[in-house]
């Protein structure tokens, strides 16, 4: 009984180590991580790493993570020419095998990823053909608001509400519901040229892509997924 005691006493000591260890290691590889996520993406601003899963050493050994949680602030996304701030993108990376060890890894691809990204409307803005600020509109909608010149009536200025949607998985889209024309001649054609917009999303993981989006009062939520996402490479 004294032997087994003692060896129960041992087996409880080893696990309790072994925890920590595990611990102490995943700590350092999320970390690292993180540090080369952001290199290799050139992002700006700051990134956190959460790898999921217990132990983590045997993860290492298999060189295969179940989940890793990734989440950025201040990315820049390219768009037709134009710099587009996401202001915080998360994503969750599920299986993702990785090659090299964890921490000093030459790539990482994800079998399947999903996420958020949100864009604030005064990056929004700056991404239109309108001078004027876009802004939360309600119920789902943005506000959008455009001016044209016409002879013998002036500036014509038009707010409108405005449909966001996702197109090929690379565009958002902004559509004005409905410009009111008053009688004048072309008014919505020209409302519609300040108004109206698509942007394609580049500069993502490659293998992410939207899958929609919505208005919201702080910004647009989109919504990311893709198979076989490169973390990093």
């Amino acid at each position: 009984m004294r032997a087994l005691r003692i060896l129960l006493i041992v087996a409880v000591v080893v696990g309790g180590i072994f925890v920590i260890v595990d611990r102490v290691a995943v700590n350092f590889a999320e970390s690292e991580v993180a540090k080369r996520v952001q290199s290799r993406q050139g992002l700006t601003g700051a990134t956190d790493v959460s790898i999921k899963g217990f132990p983590f050493l045997t993860q290492v050994a298999a060189k295969h993570l179940d989940q890793v949680d990734v989440s950025v602030a201040g990315v820049e996304a390219s768009a037709e020419g134009r710099k587009v701030r996401i202001s915080e993108m998360t994503a969750e990376l599920h299986d993702v095998r990785v090659t090299g060890s964890v921490s000093g890894f030459s790539s990482a691809t994800a079998d399947l990823a999903n996420g958020t990204a949100r864009i604030s409307y005064a990056d929004l803005s700056k991404a239109s053909d309108s001078e004027f600020p876009v802004s939360y509109g309600g119920n789902g909608k943005v506000k959008v608001t455009g001016s044209a010149e016409f002879p013998g009536v002036g500036v014509v200025k038009r707010s409108v509400l405005s449909s966001v949607s996702v197109v090929d998985g690379t565009t958002i889209r902004v559509r004005a519901d409905e410009v009111p024309g008053e009688g004048i001649p072309g008014v919505e054609e020209k409302i519609r040229e300040k108004t109206d917009f698509d942007r394609q999303i580049g500069g993502l993981p490659e293998g992410l892509k939207l899958e929609k989006v919505e208005a919201t009062e702080d910004g647009l939520e989109v919504s990311v997924t893709g198979t076989n996402v490169g973390l990093a490479g």
